[in-house]
């Protein structure tokens, strides 16, 4: 995505926004006014049963148009309303996408406005479900998910969280702030629907993988290239019960991983997290501790063309962790902690000529001294690329969606500012697939 954010990517463009009958219907009511607020031109189509949960007038309050809610009768200003919308979309987004609405969607049943309007474009579709766990997890809908993915269609993962009813589990619509954002980052690479210019059946069964062009420059496919990604933070046992650990998610190390697989590169992903890991893996080891990583990555490294090392890995570990619990005792208690191995460092050191080797530095600074530390960093640990966080802040880091960011190269620095973690895995990928000899990128 530019610079100019969502702002820059959206002003002018005519967005359907389709809502479907579920709870999380009331976040697309902010949905809307960020869309509005950033220039998007939106047609609200709300299906029968989101009108039980959201009115109608809200919508047209804050959209460009009335509200849509059915093919013919009252809510149809129009004879065809269905190939109108379709045509003029310059993008198509469902939030929320419901289980029903996904199978009838997949199975090309145009039972209402929405799947009809769907069925007729060609714009870019960007579907957002929301649902419980069960639902989300259920084989037949992972299988319309699939359809729709092999299609082409464009699909937000849920985001864990609590549900309706007060449990907690995968099924939850991302906060709308984050959706927009996802929908500008598609729109800012001018990812294309099925049957529009820019992207070949070849590329239908990895929809971000599309070589349509990106703010005048073309995205780079990765097809043949090997990638290592790391995620998550290391835990450092200090008894059977206890470890020394941060507060690392994997988000973003997913996030880099998922957009390398999505652009047809063989991705290895070491993962210290406890969350599902991306779809699209080629291959999946998951480690606890600093030495478990260490051991994992310095096995596959040799053969990657690209090395992200995204994971939070400890600087130090238990020189001698406890074989039973270590029983609390009136006075202080004093660990002895021995450095862990800096892995980065020595990928700096073996890496084979040709080589992408990125790394990430978690610090809690801003502004000149992140991007200094970001360039100390670098000459450090050998690396071609350094992503520079500040994860003191309260909008941004680790666990949040949004992070604030620096990417740090020997010839220039980038500054993201604050942004969705998958976008700033667009970013990082694009500069590193820059990296690659020409005769490594297709």
């Amino acid at each position: 995505m530019s610079a100019a954010g969502p702002a820059g990517e959206l002003s002018g463009k005519r967005v359907v926004l389709g809502v479907c009958g579920g709870i999380a219907a009331y976040k697309a009511v902010e949905i809307c006014r960020r869309l509005t607020d950033a220039g998007a031109l939106v047609s609200p189509v709300l299906t029968r049963g989101a009108t039980r949960f959201v009115g109608e007038l809200t919508f047209s309050a804050l959209a460009d148009e009335p509200v849509r809610t059915s093919l013919l009768g009252p809510g149809s200003p129009e004879p065809s309303p269905h190939t109108s919308l379709a045509r003029r979309a310059d993008a198509v987004l469902v939030a929320p996408a419901t289980a029903r609405f996904l199978g009838s969607y997949a199975a090309g049943i145009a039972s209402d406005l929405l799947v009809a309007t769907l069925l007729a474009t060609r714009a870019p579709v960007l579907v957002c479900p929301a649902m419980h766990t069960e639902m989300w997890e259920h084989p037949a809908v992972r299988d319309n998910v699939a359809t729709l993915r092999r299609r082409g269609t464009w699909v937000m993962e849920p985001d864990e969280g609590r549900l309706a009813g007060g449990d907690m589990g995968r099924g939850r619509l991302p906060e709308p702030a984050a959706v927009v954002a996802e929908l500008a980052r598609l729109l800012g690479r001018g990812e294309s629907a099925p049957g529009r210019p820019g992207v070949g059946a070849e590329n239908l069964t990895s929809p971000g993988a599309a070589l349509a062009g990106r703010a005048g420059q073309a995205v780079l496919a990765l097809a043949g290239i090997r990638a290592l990604v790391t995620a998550g933070g290391t835990r450092e046992p200090l008894d059977p019960v206890r470890y020394l650990g941060n507060r690392s998610s994997g988000k973003q190390g997913y996030a880099i991983a998922a957009e390398l697989a999505a652009r047809g590169a063989h991705v290895t992903l070491v993962t210290a997290s406890e969350v599902p890991p991306p779809e699209g893996m080629a291959a999946l080891e998951r480690v606890a501790t600093a030495s478990e990583m260490a051991a994992a990555v310095h096995a596959a490294a040799d053969a990657a063309h690209i090395v992200v090392m995204a994971a939070a890995v400890a600087d130090y570990t238990a020189q001698s962790p406890a074989a039973t619990k270590i029983k609390k005792s009136p006075g202080p208690m004093v660990l002895t902690l021995v450095p862990t191995e800096d892995i980065l460092a020595e990928l700096g050191r073996r890496r084979r000529p040709g080589q992408v080797l990125v790394g990430f530095a978690a610090e809690t600074a801003s502004g000149d001294r992140l991007v200094a530390l970001g360039r100390a960093k670098l000459e450090a640990k050998g690396a071609d690329l350094i992503v520079a966080n500040d994860v003191g802040g309260p909008e941004a880091g680790f666990g949040q969606d949004l992070s604030s960011a620096v990417i740090v190269s020997r010839g220039q620095v980038v500054e993201l500012g604050l942004v969705d973690k998958r976008v700033l895995a667009t970013r990082l990928v694009d500069m590193a697939a820059q990296l690659l000899p020409a005769s490594g990128r297709s």
